[in-house]
């Protein structure tokens, strides 16, 4: 929704800057130089906020307040009084006509746009189509966690990743960091003295640029009332200690809202790749799950009709490994694609235990696989 801004004011300097203001925001901003032109746009546009100067010829702020309130079309519009220094008592004098802020002039940039942003759900503006965002793009991330061997190991086992761990120890360096920085996401320890971690949570909450920001809470694991509480309040995702850092990585890729799939599959030369990792978790597997059809077909469509199931990263086998591997099977066949199977030793020989698996057949590398079309039309995976 692109909310409407109705900025009244004589200075054109104000009106101008006003504009700067907003230029990064989704809204429109809709300009008047008394209140006699702002009455008329605010009838003609309905604006979703009204910034109203005091003093201005032709009609001032206050009987373009006092008109606006008496009609019912357009009483209802929020209205923020912008006034000079020497103007403070009379916006305390013209609140019970019906205000809902005020802002002293000269002003600065950021405190009106936070300001309005209580008002009004101002959302960042995009530039042209958005680029999906994949998980090797970088990004920036913050912990606010008072224990630094927490920080420490969330760094180091993050550090595969073009993702920059930001830890801090305390709110106060929280809230720092935060008005300096716009983290694309924060993860924030419940243990912090005194409940600090949920006042850390409304005042970002409270800021525009981390209003939207995925908010991840950490906590131990037996701590069932934090967790409730968390959720309550509305954290992005609640992480537990001792903390699995692979789904971790899987939840703040998904709460980035970010594309995995480069991960799992990709094409070289002629032939598309489906790569599982060392360990599948079952959050890899769900992942890989997700992509598997689309992903085969789009492969089909630019004209690939060879694929190659890539497993020798893989550490073990589990059910729902085997359950994975035999739908990408499937799906391979069912788009006419021929596919084979490349693996290590350690998974060539839990394959034999395995009822399903047992007469799979494996090449030991990429390469050879590739050759292995060439002499052979037949799929050359499974029996």
């Amino acid at each position: 929704m692109r909310y409407k801004v109705l900025t009244v004011d004589d200075s054109k300097t104000v009106r101008i800057i006003v504009k700067k203001a907003f230029k990064g925001y989704d809204c429109e901003i809709i300009e008047a130089a008394n209140g006699v032109e702002g009455l008329a746009a605010a009838s003609k546009e309905t604006p979703d906020l009204i910034l109203l100067d005091i003093t201005m010829p032709v009609m001032d702020g206050v009987e373009m307040l006092t008109k606006l309130k008496s009609d019912p079309a357009l009483k209802g519009i929020p209205v923020i009084m912008l006034t000079a220094e020497g103007g403070r008592d009379n916006v305390l004098k013209i609140a019970k006509i019906g205000v809902r802020d005020y802002i002293v002039k000269p002003f600065k940039e950021e405190v009106l746009v936070e300001k309005c942003g209580r008002i009004i759900d101002l959302k960042p503006l995009t530039e042209g189509p958005q680029k999906a965002k994949s998980i090797f793009d970088p990004a920036t991330l913050l912990v606010v966690e008072d224990k630094p061997a927490i920080i420490q190991q969330i760094q180091e086992g993050l550090k595969h990743t073009p993702w920059k761990i930001h830890g801090v120890n305390t709110t106060g360096e929280g809230i720092d960091f935060c008005s300096k920085n716009t983290p694309d996401l924060i993860i924030i320890s419940l243990s912090l003295p005194e409940e600090a971690a949920f006042t850390l949570f409304r005042l970002i909450r409270q800021n525009v640029k981390t209003k939207y920001t995925p908010i991840f809470a950490l906590v131990v694991k037996t701590e069932a009332a934090a967790q409730a509480q968390a959720q309550q309040v509305g954290f992005s995702y609640i992480i537990t200690k001792p903390i699995e850092i692979s789904e971790m990585e899987s939840k703040i890729a998904k709460a980035m809202n970010l594309d995995t799939s480069q991960r799992y599959f990709a094409v070289d030369g002629d032939v598309f790749v489906m790569r599982l990792p060392e360990n599948c978790s079952q959050s890899v597997v769900g992942e890989v799950t997700n992509y598997l059809k689309p992903k085969v077909a789009g492969a089909v469509d630019s004209g690939i009709v060879k694929a190659v199931i890539d497993l020798h990263e893989l550490k073990s086998l589990n059910m729902a490994v085997i359950k994975l591997l035999i739908q990408a099977m499937q799906t391979c066949k069912d788009l006419a694609l021929q596919f084979t199977l490349v693996g290590n030793p350690q998974i060539v020989s839990e394959c034999k235990g395995f009822e399903d698996t047992r007469t799979w057949t494996f090449h030991d590398s990429i390469a050879d696989a590739k050759a292995s079309f060439s002499r052979s039309a037949q799929p050359a995976g499974a029996a």
